[in-house]
């Protein structure tokens, strides 16, 4: 930056620099006359020069979206004509300087998005009495608001955003019958009331647009008389979320008919949707996902045509998905997920063809997809998992070439998967896991050249896995529980056999048939004799189990067993998580190892544990009956040994064992070590073996 700009006493009164880099020298305080000082965005470094307090003549200083370092000079404070500070997201720390507020002209003081600490003086809107808006959001600050602010007559923003704020939210703002905008959302503001009374108080506000109090711990309930007075016709966005908010929605915020924007969500809210909300018809988006709100989806919804954003997950709701949903030709946007919804897919709720993300997994709905699914076009984002949907997987899917996420898991599919699914070329995340789905995986898969997390497990797939595009990229855990599988050693499934030139039909039936038949005939015999002279004792161990293998466990179901992972279920621990005695709402109970995601290389040990645990095969070890994995939490299900650890029944005093029975101990477990070093394909590595892993079903039986 030149000097002889700012000794300058001719000109132009406004400067303007856009060369970026570098920093502002001390010299800029030589130019007197300059009125207008904007260097925004320009990468500057270093400090804001203290000269800058003597270019008296300043109005307006705009040194925005910089890389400063330091605080904000004093000497700001002595420029007696600014109007309007700009010092928003440049990297500024320390308190705002006293000084500043003694500047009776200011009318913008915008210092967002800074490491700003302190206070806010409490007569701050007296000393600055033409202030029209305050942004300061996103800083460090403390302290209460100040009750001045009820003083600034022209005062028609206020936004304290993200911040340390405290105290309760004045009910003297509603004073200010020139506000616009008020965001206090992200603070730690209180109420000492019932009701919200301070949004009461803000009704005296005719021209009030915006209204973010979300993310405070207020704890109270929504007033009727805040959405009955009538005065509040210019309100167009609510946000209330994470607030604490308890208590019903009330009926009357029907009358609210401006609101474009209504977020309600992670909040205690609880009753039923009024149908009234079906008169917000300039509504863009309605927040209320994460509340106890029961009851049917409100009709009254699909009144409102402008409707962008739809998403009451994470509720009550139950009741039919209603079909009007399809003729909102605005939604983009509908979340629906984690509720109780019960009932099959209206064809007519594909019938908008510009949806981007529909989310309606945790539910109870069933009945086939459709192939109506295959016409939304602009489609993203599919999640319809942990529902009972059951068919075919309609072929149409493969057909929405902008897809990017697709979760069909935990429901009754059959069929296999559809050969276009090749043609999902924006495709990155696919969830097909826990289903009825056979036959072959499609090598046209081997075209998505952006899927990076698949999950086909607990299926019935057969043939061999691919091998080419990303599947050279996943592991064994993306295939676990499809027993008919072949391929690559690393996905730890047999080798696929080659197939052998055809015979001619008689050489074939002498050759294969007839010893098949004979085998099968042996095998059958051999079964009945073991059938009856071990069925009850075999009977017995299953009954015991009480867990088919594969069955479908998820994380929630993980969470009831464990009573919240309690201590009295802690069963032991290892180098990477530990073990947890479960117990479903069958009765059924089970030994659960979840994995500590935090240690490093724990996402490895669950894959090589996965892998390892597939195809063992041997009475004396644990069997696996299924798996539990997402993005955050990883779990492997076994079989519960009731009888504890080799530990106990050595060295307990109310246990004891005979020569004969520890004898027996020995040979079990030398039969098991010898399996997994000498038995298996490939030698097993393992660790921890201690008496405390080693457990026993029976007295006389031992694993």
């Amino acid at each position: 930056m030149k000097h002889f700009i700012f000794r300058s006493k001719k000109g132009s009164h406004l400067l303007f620099y856009n060369i970026t880099g570098g920093s502002i020298p001390e010299e800029i305080g030589n130019a007197p006359v300059l009125q207008v000082l904007s260097l925004r965005q320009n990468s500057l470094v270093g400090t804001i020069p203290p000269s800058l307090g003597n270019v008296s003549n300043l109005d307006m200083i705009d040194l925005g979206v910089n890389n400063f370092q330091g605080s904000i000079p004093t000497e700001v404070g002595h420029l007696s004509n600014l109007q309007q500070l700009y010092l928003s997201f440049d990297n500024l720390s320390g308190e705002i300087p006293m000084s500043i507020f003694n500047i009776s002209t200011l009318q913008i003081l915008a210092l967002t998005g800074n490491s700003l600490s302190g206070s806010l003086p409490t007569d701050m809107a007296v000393r600055l009495p033409n202030l029209q808006g305050v942004f300061i959001g996103s800083n460090q600050l403390t302290g209460p608001i100040p009750s001045s602010f009820s003083n600034g007559s022209v005062l028609s923003v206020i936004d304290l955003g993200y911040n340390l704020f405290s105290g309760n939210i004045p009910m003297s703002l509603g004073n200010l019958l020139q506000l616009q905008t008020i965001i206090l959302e992200g603070n730690q503001l209180t109420n000492d009331k019932t009701e919200l009374e301070f949004l009461t108080a803000l009704t005296n506000c005719p021209s009030l647009n915006t209204i973010q109090i979300g993310y405070n711990p207020l704890d109270g309930v929504l007033p009727r008389s805040f959405m009955s007075s009538g005065n509040l016709s210019a309100l167009g966005k609510f946000h209330a979320s994470g607030s604490g908010l308890k208590g019903v929605i009330p009926t009357e915020i029907g009358n609210l008919t401006n609101l474009y924007w209504l977020s309600l969500a992670e909040n205690n809210l609880t009753g039923e949707f009024p149908d009234t909300i079906g008169n917000l018809r300039n509504l863009r988006r309605f927040r209320a996902y994460d509340n106890g709100i029961q009851g049917g989806i409100a009709s009254g919804l699909c009144n409102l045509e402008g409707l962008y954003e739809l998403n009451l997950g994470k509720n009550k709701l139950s009741g039919e998905l209603p079909s009007c949903l399809g003729n909102i030709s605005s939604l983009r946007e509908i979340y629906l997920d984690s509720n109780a919804l019960a009932s099959s897919l209206p064809s007519s709720f594909w019938g908008n063809k510009d949806l981007l993300v529909v989310n309606l997994s945790s539910n109870f709905l069933y009945g086939a997809l459709g192939q109506e699914i295959g016409s939304v076009a602009a489609l993203r984002e599919l999640y319809l998992g942990w529902n009972n949907f059951s068919g075919e997987i309609p072929t149409s899917i493969g057909g929405l070439q902008e897809l990017v996420n697709l979760s069909l898991s935990m429901n009754m599919l059959d069929g296999s998967i559809p050969e276009k699914f090749g043609d999902l070329i924006s495709l990155e995340y696919l969830d097909l896991s826990h289903n009825n789905i056979s036959g072959i995986i499609p090598t046209s898969m081997e075209k998505l050249s952006h899927l990076v997390y698949l999950n086909l497990s607990f299926n019935e797939l057969s043939g061999e896995i691919p091998n080419g595009g990303p599947f050279q990229n996943f592991t064994a855990a993306s295939f676990i529980g499809n027993n008919a599988l072949c391929g690559a050693s690393r996905f730890n499934v047999m080798a696929c056999k080659t197939t052998e030139s055809r015979k001619p039909r008689r050489n074939r039936v002498l050759k294969y048939v007839l010893p098949s038949c004979a085998l099968l005939v042996l095998t059958i015999g051999l079964l009945t004799w073991i059938l009856i002279r071990f069925g009850k004792k075999e009977s017995r161990i299953q009954i015991e189990s009480g867990i088919a293998l594969r069955q479908r466990i998820s994380y929630v179901e993980i969470l009831q067993a464990t009573e919240d992972f309690a201590a009295a279920n802690l069963l032991g621990s290892g180098s990477f998580g530990k073990v947890y005695k479960g117990t479903f709402l069958d009765g059924a109970v089970a030994a659960i190892k979840v994995f500590n995601l935090d240690v490093q290389d724990a996402i490895k040990s669950f894959d090589r544990e996965c892998e390892a645990m597939r195809n063992i095969r041997h009475r004396n070890l644990v069997k696996v009956i299924s798996s539990c994995s997402n993005a955050d939490f990883k779990a492997i299900i076994f079989d519960y040994m009731p009888n504890g650890s080799l530990e106990k029944w050595l060295y307990s005093e109310n246990s004891c064992l005979d020569m004969k029975q520890r004898l027996g101990i020995m040979i079990d477990v030398a039969s098991a070590l010898e399996y997994l070093h000498h038995g298996y394909s490939s030698p097993m590595v393992h660790c921890d073996l201690k008496r405390v892993t080693f457990f026993s079903t029976k007295i006389w039986s031992h694993t």
